[in-house]
């Protein structure tokens, strides 16, 4: 059973057309929607997000109907943040940067850069001395593993923000290129991103780049990598784990890049997508590969028709912030299929949908704050929902309004954690 042929569903509350008529209220009645709030970040932010160390949030705040927006100011640059989850990662990312920058001021970071030119590891040897074919050479010695590798981890996580910065020509070009290219180095930088806490693949260039700086000091120069005990040795005061940063999966870390590509095709596979779908997934530089395999991975665990439909949506994604919002919306569907089975998806825009055995739609909602506006009108009063029960599931707040003309439209509202 096709959700979408057997009954039309909503459409996305971030990008939702009004389709309902909503009559121009009289001379002196309230207005017919509600215009965006303005926020105070204390009041909304739990304290050890709000300021912290290394960062602050600053006060003004505001809405867009449904996700407040906000402005970190920190000590290695200005973020915008647009949602709660969207701050959460990124005040973890800058809590990430100061660790890595204390340990590049430590004796084990010295150490380590002292041993890589001093008595470098045998790979790192080889690209000094033959820098044009050392990348052809490391294969030989990890047998078929490389096969199905050729997606650097670095390379991987600059892709959203390529373009930003230009590297030089030449031969230095080459051989930095082949240092990170070298069997090992991809899994130590993913080892440092587990032990941060971190998304390997973030878009933040500060991230990476002090990832790399640190992640090389200790491979090369043949050190284990301990972030904290790094830390520990300078002296520092630094918050080494990430407040409630990603909840990525344990295999973003375990894998590499081209492993979970193989991985997440697979499971495309398996849900009876053709070649020519899957491989559109994979060309959107939109979506980061940690955020495609989380996607996947909840789809692979949402069973039944119209999941292609879903698929479309992750084709679509045009910014990496959509990409991380319907990650979000994903996940949140995927929990709640945990206590509420589906039996069938679909999608319309940029949101996805699902039903229930008794043939109830279900929304998943990842917001901050819903205001009644004219979007959300036309989304609770659609003509062609009123033959079907409709639930919001909710991951944030809904004006009083808005939860009341939502529950005049039958909209059961389920608050979800």
């Amino acid at each position: 059973m096709n959700l979408r042929s057997s009954l039309p569903i909503l459409v996305s509350l971030a990008c939702l057309p009004a389709r309902a008529q909503t009559p121009v209220p009289a001379p002196g009645s309230p207005p017919a929607y509600e215009m965006a709030p303005l926020f105070q970040a204390s009041e909304v932010l739990d304290p050890s997000l709000l300021a912290g160390p290394y960062h602050r949030v600053r006060e003004s705040a505001y809405g867009d109907g449904y996700l407040v927006h906000f402005t970190i100011d920190s000590d290695f640059g200005t973020y915008e943040c647009v949602g709660i989850r969207d701050l959460r990662r990124c005040v973890g990312e800058i809590q990430a940067i100061a660790s890595l920058v204390a340990v590049s001021k430590g004796d084990l970071f010295a150490e380590g850069l002292r041993k890589s030119v001093e008595a470098p590891i045998d790979a790192v040897k080889n690209i000094v001395r033959h820098p044009g074919k050392s990348v052809k050479q490391v294969p030989h010695t990890v047998g078929h593993f490389f096969n199905k590798l050729g997606i650097s981890l670095d390379n991987a996580a600059r892709k959203s923000a390529e373009g930003r910065q230009s590297s030089p020509d030449g031969e230095g070009k080459e051989i930095g290129e082949a240092f990170k290219s070298v069997a090992g180095f991809d899994k130590a930088k993913l080892e440092c991103a587990r032990q941060l806490g971190v998304d390997p693949y973030s878009d933040n260039p500060r991230l990476q780049e002090e990832m790399e700086k640190v992640t090389w000091a200790f491979f090369a120069g043949g050190l284990p990598l301990r972030i904290g005990a790094a830390v520990v040795s300078t002296g520092a005061s630094v918050a080494l784990t990430a407040t409630e940063v990603v909840g990525l999966p344990e295999d973003i870390y375990d894998l590499t890049p081209s492993e979970l590509k193989y991985q997440d095709r697979k499971a495309l596979e398996a849900m009876g997508l053709s070649p020519q779908k899957i491989d559109a997934v994979f060309a959107n530089p939109n979506v980061s590969i940690s955020v495609r395999h989380q996607m996947v991975r909840s789809l692979a665990r949402l069973n039944g028709p119209g999941r292609e439909e879903i698929v479309n949506v992750i084709i679509s994604c045009d910014t990496p912030w959509r990409a991380h919002f319907f990650r979000d919306v994903l996940r949140l569907l995927e929990k709640r299929g945990q206590t509420q089975p589906f039996t069938a998806y679909g999608a319309y825009g940029r949101l996805a949908v699902a039903q229930t055995a008794d043939g109830t739609i279900e929304v998943p909602a990842p917001v901050d704050y819903v205001i009644w506006s004219e979007e959300v009108a036309g989304f609770a009063n659609r003509v062609d929902l009123t033959s079907a029960k409709h639930r919001l599931i909710l991951q944030g707040q809904l004006s009083e309004r808005a939860a009341t003309e939502l529950k005049t439209a039958g909209w059961e509202i389920v608050p979800f954690p």
